[in-house]
């Protein structure tokens, strides 16, 4: 929730904060009555994976609660959407149940929670620099610096936007990051691939280069045996001349 400081802007009167203070618990109790079928439009309405992101929203609570009340009112919400619950509706009351689980346990991980406190705070530093430049954008236009969200309500929602799109964001980017690095391994695997298939490759023809050794030199031997008796017969068929005759007189 934002300060009075922070949500006023502009130094409205304490009684308009306190005005704003009551109707967002008139708001936070009319969500928290919702009927079971309301909780799971709720949790699966469009846009239901961006704004999931955010577990406090999830589990409808101020990011300043401690961990144990939380659990207390996401028991009451589980049950509420719990598919034995929504018999009529049972897929999905799953997928709303699955969102409120996932939440809590995002929440009772302590890295992750400050993960995303610090996300929260992020979006509304950022909000209130924005609202900055635009009044300081006026100002220099010479014109009212009076902006609407200068209305608490305004403000709220305004910074309700940036939370959920700096969530988004970062889902985004961890996709991507997590594709990146998908194809990163898929393409070492791949050359990992190749070189075992080579290796392989190599290992057998060895193993049929020493396996064939003992054919090899049998067949050399039969070829230097052929060919030496093959020699011997072409000798002793050979030509000879006759001897010469000695002339008689």
């Amino acid at each position: 929730m934002a300060s009075s400081s922070s949500a006023t802007g502009s130094g409205q009167p304490e009684v308009a904060f306190s005005s704003f203070m009551t109707e967002v618990k008139l708001i936070e109790k009319r969500d928290s009555s919702l009927t079971p079928k309301q909780q799971i439009e709720r949790l699966i309405r469009p846009g239901c994976t961006y704004f999931n992101l955010n577990p406090y929203e999830v589990l409808q609570v101020d990011p300043s609660m401690e961990v144990p009340d939380i659990k207390k009112l996401y028991r009451r919400l589980s049950i509420l959407v719990h598919p034995d619950k929504n018999m009529d509706d049972r897929e999905r009351a799953q997928k709303a149940f699955d969102a409120l689980s996932n939440a809590m346990k995002t929440l009772e991980d302590e890295t992750s929670r400050k993960s995303i406190l610090d996300t929260i705070e992020e979006a509304k530093q950022k909000t209130d620099f924005l609202l900055g430049e635009k009044r300081k954008q006026l100002k220099k236009d010479d014109k009212p610096t009076a902006i609407e969200e200068d209305d608490p309500l305004k403000y709220k929602e305004t910074l309700h936007k940036n939370t959920v799109k700096l969530f988004a964001d970062y889902a985004i980017r961890r996709k991507e990051i997590e594709e990146k690095e998908a194809r990163i391994k898929k393409r070492e695997r791949e050359e990992e691939i190749k070189e075992e298939d080579k290796s392989k490759k190599a290992k057998e023809w060895q193993k049929d280069w020493e396996d064939g050794r003992d054919k090899r030199v049998h067949n050399w031997r039969d070829f230097s045996n052929h060919d030496t008796a093959k020699k011997k017969k072409k000798n002793r068929m050979a030509f000879k001349p006759p001897k010469p005759k000695l002339e008689t007189r």
